[in-house]
């Protein structure tokens, strides 16, 4: 038999509604299972009467509100009027009971299935998303978006890496973790509505602490907007950092990215056709915070103040060559090194940022 004290924290955990509505208990029930969500059920307030104070969340069915008030429970924060017909009365009976909200149903059920996963979830947080993109080909997107997670983590911070780029060869082979066992976009084609962080974040691979999710080899799945949308909200809410490496050529992946970025980071090559892709990229990004990171030097090349000032955009930095990082990450060891000139960059998009902090 389960201790008492353990079941009663159990039981706090949970939302508990109050209802002998069969439609009401039948719909909150699909959306906190939706949710991964604890519900306890109870046909009339006197049943309930135990668990009032300690659930997280407490939602009386309009059917059970005279019930509620009559066996005189104290007033609480946290209450939510659950009804499936508006009515005159609904609104009055929801001040006398002390209600946060009236949820009705099913218009309602989008912002109840919400405050459900909150409770499991805890707070709303959000993480940081910085979208890296190339300004050129070989310009070392894929390259700056690990090391800028890899930095993270080093902060202390729960990080994500995200492939956003299906042809881009796979930023798991980058992080030398291509054998990781975990999800890859193909097996979240499916995902809708809100997806649990925790859920997430125990199904992605891992790479020496760092998340993933990366694409799988072979031809590259076509994922509904929805999905990604999905995806992304739910890494957003169960990550502080979420680093994305995008393609140049777009696509749904990238506009779900680029919509929730928080920084947009435009690396290029310092020479003039670095500069003129750059352009061309430029121009096919929403309006958005992007900064620039400049890699150089080249034979004939131009200074990173030069582009960024053709650009019109805020110069990160200009990322000098470092000497056997190529053949580091081409043995297996995920970039940057600890005090390289990548290293300083991507300390500089993360103090940048500013308001990102380990939760």
């Amino acid at each position: 038999m389960k201790p008492l004290r353990r079941a009663i924290q159990d039981e706090s955990r949970g939302s508990l509604l109050i209802t002998a509505d069969p439609y009401i208990s039948d719909a909150v029930g699909r959306l906190a299972g939706a949710a991964a969500a604890r519900l306890t059920v109870v046909a009339c307030g006197v049943d309930a009467a135990h668990q009032w104070s300690r659930a997280p969340l407490v939602l009386v069915g309009d059917d059970q509100v005279g019930e509620v008030l009559a066996i005189g429970l104290a007033r609480r924060p946290g209450v939510v009027l659950v009804g499936a017909t508006e009515e005159p009365s609904l609104w009055r009976r929801a001040i006398e009971l002390g209600a946060e909200h009236v949820a009705l149903l099913p218009s309602a059920a989008e912002w109840l299935s919400e405050r459900l996963a909150e409770v499991v979830e805890g707070p709303a947080r959000a993480g940081v998303l910085v979208a890296v993109i190339g300004g050129r080909g070989g310009a070392g997107a894929s390259t700056l978006a690990a090391a800028i997670a890899r930095v993270g983590l080093r902060r202390g911070l729960r990080t994500l890496l995200l492939d956003a780029d299906p042809l881009g060869g796979g930023i798991d082979l980058l992080l030398g973790a291509e054998t990781s066992p975990g999800l890859r976009w193909s097996g979240l084609l499916d995902a809708r509505g809100r997806v649990a962080p925790d859920s997430l974040r125990q199904a992605l691979p891992v790479a020496t602490d760092l998340s993933f999710l990366a694409w799988d080899r072979g031809e590259p799945v076509e994922l509904p907007a929805l999905a990604v949308g999905a995806v992304l909200d739910s890494a957003i809410r169960g990550f502080d950092l979420i680093v994305a490496d995008l393609p140049r050529t777009g696509g749904p992946v990238a506009a779900q990215v680029l919509a929730r970025a928080t920084r947009t980071v435009l690396i290029t090559t310092a020479d003039v056709r670095g500069a003129a892709s750059a352009e061309q990229v430029l121009a096919t990004l929403p309006a958005c915070d992007v900064g620039l990171v400049v890699r150089g030097p080249a034979p004939g090349g131009i200074s990173g103040e030069l582009i960024a000032e053709a650009l019109e955009l805020p110069l990160v930095g200009y990322l000098r060559v470092e000497p056997g990082l190529a053949q580091a990450v081409e043995r297996g060891d995920p970039p940057p090194r600890p005090r390289g000139p990548l290293a300083q960059i991507c300390a500089r998009v993360l103090d940048e940022l500013g308001s990102v902090r380990a939760a």
